[in-house]
């Protein structure tokens, strides 16, 4: 891990080069779809387990009962 607040340079790139109008319009886009799936609303499990996932926090039993994935 770094202390330091700044990234670093990535080896390669122009940080000074100026984009066209097509790139800077992909970024934007791709900055939309970004947050777009970030917004949207995920659909409801069924017959799902309650409680938190347990692929993310490693809790693969349930009343007793293990279960793998």
């Amino acid at each position: 891990m770094n202390d330091n607040p700044q990234a670093e340079p990535v080896p390669g790139a122009a940080p000074d080069k100026m984009l066209s109008p097509a790139a800077r319009r992909a970024l934007a886009e791709a900055e939309e779809r970004r947050a777009a799936q970030v917004a949207a609303p995920r659909p409801k499990e069924i017959n799902g387990r309650e409680g938190p996932e347990p692929v993310r926090y490693g809790d693969w039993e349930n009343k007793g009962i293990a279960s793998d994935f």
